[in-house]
């Protein structure tokens, strides 16, 4: 059992590190395809942080705290319905009650 484990163990190590060096490989083949360094060529996701306010972009579009706030905003107003959310919800209560009301009666 202790050899089984210790073969998966080491199988999986393996793979992680080839999947990491396949990366580093890959983006290497990038650069040279291009043929030459492009300071515009970004990652496609970067955070920074100045004075605690967090700028995001994800794949080359800027993304800030006061964007989620107002989404957030938006999707209070719209306040949509979703029928499975509030059918487990009732589900949920429920299950709840009877099983508090099931304990009491066992306790009493």
């Amino acid at each position: 059992m202790k050899m089984f484990i210790l073969k998966s163990f080491g199988i999986a190590a393996l793979m992680f590190i080839s999947v990491l060096t396949g990366m580093q490989i890959a983006n290497g083949g990038i650069h040279k395809m291009k043929g030459y360094d492009d300071p515009n060529f970004q990652n496609a996701v970067s955070i920074n942080e100045t004075n605690n306010q967090f700028m995001a972009s994800f794949l080359g579009n800027d993304i800030s705290s006061h964007d989620i706030e107002a989404k957030k905003k938006k999707l209070e107003e719209i306040s949509a319905f979703n029928f499975f959310s509030s059918m487990g919800k009732k589900m949920s209560n429920g299950i709840s009650s009877a099983s508090e009301k099931l304990i009491q009666l066992i306790t009493d």
